[in-house]
């Protein structure tokens, strides 16, 4: 293919983002307001019956007849039975008016699944060669494709339609998942699934287009929230990877509109510098996918109603964290200690946040840069800086040698662990020149913290509340981030560590599938081959980040990596 001009991706890049902008400024698009699936009395009712052990069961089921329908033969049921249903009508309600979960996809295997990707000739150990075409033929159990009743008769389900096949986390997660998208990401893009990860970004511009930011996850009741913005590291990926350069000119625009709904949305004021924190302002009711459990702890936990729903919202930011739930947004007496009724995630400045929204507006720098818009590309590198200036400021921790979230409620450091701290190590979002000095920092914190001493991974937090993003849990993106910017320290001490923990997490992973044929979303730090366990749900198998990350770690550094403890 004869590649393009500059001046031509310049007007393409120039007609798409006019394009985009004005579609998503424009956009009466409505987000969450299903009287099923997002709030109201259907939904109030049903989940409060706890019919399902899952709150999620109830809000993936199709409807039989339009919402308009379901709606008024609710209220005709409710007169029926003197607004007192029992269980076991609400049950037999369900079952008349709604399909089982699961009727949105039909059989789908990526086309461009390859048997034998060429990084795992590289792969020197034979346990970790098999492993690894164990975890490549998972790709076509995690595939997904939806109906084309879908979008044709959207109003009959809560999934968000996406034209492209998708590859899913597993277990209850049937949908697309932002943040659980990088990492699936990676892990394709090492099995040379190109048109597949490009199918999948492809999706998320058209959400992007339809909303104007990527949902927490595939349904219409994720529209309250996002998730750690790493779309633009995704489409970074893909390019890399495939020196793709034309699909900058597609991607820049939808990029650009999310860097905007975060610096427009997510944006607070920070001892004079401009920080960012999870969580949407408004106020209103429990999670849809989590209404049980959200209603029933704030019932007991609350009085007033305002304090219901400031709980429900600092509920859905820490969701959007991805990090749900766990000690790290709890704030009780200006410590990290309590339980989830002392979740205060939108109080709280996080480290990876402002990392990552520092590595978005280096990457638009670039990517317009390249295409000539040199302005443009100034602008952004200019809000780099200031977010970079603003992290060293409010965030670092010279005396500990880590960054820290703040506590905007205390105004202080939220000083305690969690591996999120050297975030700005994967992200860049430290002062270059002295990453030496940093690295001897970063390194006696690890050890200070005893990082090194634990068998299956590096835990997230070192609190034990039961909470599945607190101790001992640990996982697999964190595990990615931890190892990857250690090496990007380039130096010896930190990257022979970096290497030590990728073997283990490796051995850990392929201990526990060799014993039970399966990948798990978490895992123990206190045992070699352990899952965790813990949170709101059972620990889920599949697991498509966690794969992603192995499939990365063995495509790479697979020469080295052995079985042999």
């Amino acid at each position: 293919m004869k590649m393009m001009t500059i001046g031509h991706k310049l007007l393409i890049a120039a007609t798409v983002l006019a394009t985009v902008h004005t579609f998503v400024i424009n956009s009466k698009q409505p987000l969450c307001t299903s009287e099923i699936y997002c709030s109201g009395e259907v939904l109030h009712t049903i989940q409060m019956a706890k019919i399902f052990n899952d709150s999620k069961t109830f809000v993936d089921m199709k409807l039989k007849k339009t919402p308009k329908e379901t709606v008024q033969l609710f209220h005709e049921f409710m007169a029926q039975h003197g607004d007192r249903p029992t269980r076991d009508d609400i049950i037999q309600f369900v079952s008349t008016n709604f399909e089982k979960r699961g009727t949105e996809f039909v059989d789908w295997v990526p086309d461009d699944w390859k048997e034998s990707p060429k990084y795992m000739s590289k792969i020197k150990d034979a346990n970790f060669r098999d492993f690894a075409n164990e975890l490549n033929k998972l790709w076509k159990i995690l595939g997904r494709k939806m109906k084309e009743d879908v979008a044709n008769n959207p109003d009959l389900y809560s999934i968000i339609y996406v034209k492209n096949g998708v590859i899913v986390p597993g277990g209850r997660f049937r949908e697309f998942y932002y943040w659980d998208s990088y990492w699936i990401v990676r892990g394709l893009l090492h099995s040379e699934m190109y048109d597949t990860v490009k199918g999948m970004l492809r999706n998320f511009f058209s959400v992007i287009d339809r909303y104007g930011f990527i949902p927490n996850g595939g349904r219409i009741y994720y529209l309250i929230r996002s998730q750690p913005p790493m779309l633009a590291s995704m489409v970074k990926s893909y390019v890399d990877f495939t020196n793709d350069v034309e699909f900058i000119t597609e991607a820049l625009p939808r990029l650009e509109a999310e860097f905007d709904f975060f610096t427009n949305n997510r944006a607070h004021n920070v001892n004079g510098y401009e920080l960012y924190a999870y969580g949407p302002k408004a106020l209103n009711g429990p999670r849809p996918e989590s209404y049980y459990e959200d209603y029933d702890l704030a019932r007991r936990s609350f009085t007033t109603e305002d304090e219901k729903m400031q709980f429900y919202s600092n509920l859905k930011a820490a969701a959007e964290s991805g990090m749900d739930f766990s000690s790290r947004w709890f704030i009780k007496n200006g410590t990290n200690e309590g339980q989830l009724r002392d979740n205060n995630a939108r109080s709280i400045v996080p480290v990876e946040l402002n990392s990552m929204i520092y590595f978005n507006a280096k990457i638009l720098a670039d990517y317009h840069s390249k295409l000539g818009n040199d302005k443009i590309a100034a602008k952004y590198e200019y809000k780099s800086q200031k977010i970079l200036e603003a992290v060293e400021a409010v965030l670092w921790n010279e005396e500990d040698g880590a960054w820290y979230d703040y506590d905007l409620l205390n105004q202080k450091h939220r000083s305690y662990y969690s591996s999120t701290n050297l975030s700005p190590l994967m992200y860049g979002c430290y002062n270059i020149a002295n990453k030496s000095a940093i690295a001897r920092k970063v390194l006696a914190y690890i050890d200070s913290n005893s990082l090194d001493a634990f068998p299956g991974g590096v835990p997230t937090t070192l609190m034990q509340t039961g909470e599945q993003w607190d101790y001992p849990n640990a996982w697999a993106p964190l595990q990615h981030w931890l190892g990857e910017g250690l090496r990007n320290l380039d130096d010896r001490n930190a990257t022979d560590l970096a290497n030590k923990w990728t073997n283990r997490w490796t051995l850990s992973n392929y201990i526990a599938y060799k014993e039970t044929k399966a990948m798990f979303e978490k895992y123990s730090a206190e045992t070699l081959g352990g899952h965790g366990g813990g949170g709101e749900y059972d620990v889920q198998i599949g697991f498509g980040w966690t794969n992603g990350v192995i499939i990365e770690y063995l495509a790479k550094y697979g020469d080295n990596l052995t079985t042999f403890n």
